[in-house]
């Protein structure tokens, strides 16, 4: 006699059970788009929020930590809307086309819709409702994770931006996605899709700013043969972000991208990326600002599909107080993606013995011509050096911060763009001066 298992769902997973179940009449999007939320349900449903049982999110169990779910966001009222005129501060200084958002809504009328040839921008939940054949042809297939988080948002995507750049197009300004919250607390399920055509040029920055929303964000991101992107994002929220990027990259194709964490009490950021052509490059950084009892994960998975594509990947993490960073790479190298050329490298610096950081660098290659490397590193500052600093007259918080800064700035100084490289370290200088 085989006895039947059943996992008991928390109060969380009940709560999305019963808001999918509510909701899932008025959302956006039917035939096709009702039936891939539908189906996208049954799977999360089965799985349930992740958890440290499931290897991929060991170090953060959601499950644990989402003690209850939010009620899903409602459309921003006027003063919501006001009150996030001001957000996205931190590449404010920038000459960017901005896009705003609040609670997972989009707000045209604070945003930059200028006419530019070759560039569309619209909202998701307008695209989904009137079948969009760009939402149709993407969402939900440019990478199959198979991942309970990603399944969640498909089933409950309610708005979020949907851009096409032309073929050949360069955009004459960066896009700067701006995703604020209002004071009340809601649960905001976000989707976005990119697709930049063949030879077009593009750069992307989005940021998030929020107090005790929980934020599902899924970005899906096409780019094509001999494009290149640059794509920046930061994260400074209180409450529960969970992010995905879908990526897939053509032939001769060129990405960069790169993600500062400060002032984020839980994140979890993980990045799904195939190189579908070959001759491709790419590059995946970022820098983590820890303190208190904040935690932060850093997740990926980089498919080499195709052969003679170069990527690297390289991630710097500050760590003080009780702060605990996360960070798993995993490199796959498909049979047929001869001539590889991948290095992926994470380190840490622990400015507390409570700090903890876990470091899971892996490589799986089944092709035989390929270069392949990872390393880790987890330590605290050099007293030599800050001796040394001191011995100059120098007092010990600022010893500290210049070798703080010396750290994280080998990966700040890879991003090639100068506007987004010195608003990047301007805030990471702002973390430091706040720093107890």
């Amino acid at each position: 006699m085989n006895a039947e298992v059943r996992a008991i769902k928390t109060s969380a997973e009940q709560a999305l059970t019963s808001a999918y179940e509510a909701a899932r009449a008025s959302l956006p999007g039917k035939g096709a788009v009702a039936a891939l939320r539908e189906e996208a349900f049954k799977r999360f449903d089965a799985k349930g929020l992740p958890h440290r049982r499931v290897e991929e999110w060991k170090y953060t169990d959601l499950r644990a930590l989402m003690r209850d779910a939010l009620p899903l966001a409602v459309p921003p009222d006027a003063a919501a809307k006001a009150k996030a005129k001001d957000a996205g501060k931190i590449f404010a200084a920038l000459n960017c086309r901005r896009l705003l958002f609040v609670d997972g809504a989009f707000v045209p009328e604070a945003s930059d819709l200028t006419p530019e040839p070759g560039l569309t921008i619209g909202s998701m939940a307008d695209a989904l409702a009137k079948n969009d054949a760009l939402v149709a042809a993407h969402v939900g297939k440019v990478f199959e994770t198979g991942d309970s988080a990603v399944a969640l948002n498909t089933s409950l995507m309610s708005d979020g931006a949907v851009i096409h750049v032309a073929a050949g197009t360069v955009l004459e300004r960066p896009i700067h996605l701006v995703f604020a919250s209002s004071e009340t607390p809601s649960a905001a399920f976000i989707r976005s899709l990119i697709v930049v055509e063949k030879d077009a040029q593009a750069i992307i920055a989005e940021s998030h700013e929020s107090n005790v929303s929980q934020i599902n964000c899924a970005l899906e991101m096409v780019i094509g043969d001999g494009a290149q992107v640059d794509y920046y994002k930061a994260t400074q929220t209180r409450g529960l972000h969970v992010a995905s990027l879908l990526l897939t990259v053509g032939a001769k194709a060129a990405f960069n991208t790169f993600a500062l964490n400060s002032d984020a009490s839980l994140v979890r950021n993980q990045s799904f990326v195939r190189f579908a052509g070959e001759g491709s490059n790419g590059g995946l950084r970022g820098v983590n600002l820890l303190r208190g009892k904040e935690h932060v994960d850093t997740t990926m998975l980089i498919e080499h599909a195709a052969g003679h594509c170069a990527s690297r990947e390289q991630f710097k993490s500050v760590l003080d107080g009780q702060s605990h960073n996360v960070f798993q790479g995993k490199i796959v190298v498909k049979p047929h993606a001869q001539k590889t050329d991948t290095k992926m490298m994470t380190r840490a610096l622990l400015l507390s013995d409570e700090a903890e950081a876990d470091n899971k660098p892996e490589l799986e290659i089944f092709a035989d011509d390929v270069v392949c490397g990872h390393g880790a590193t987890a330590g605290a500052l050099d007293p030599n050096l800050k001796f040394y600093l001191m011995s100059r007259g120098i007092d010990d918080k600022q010893a500290e911060a210049l070798l703080i800064q010396a750290f994280i700035g080998e990966t700040v100084e890879e991003i090639s763009h100068e506007g987004f490289r010195e608003a990047i370290m301007r805030a990471a200088l702002e973390w430091l001066e706040t720093r107890g």
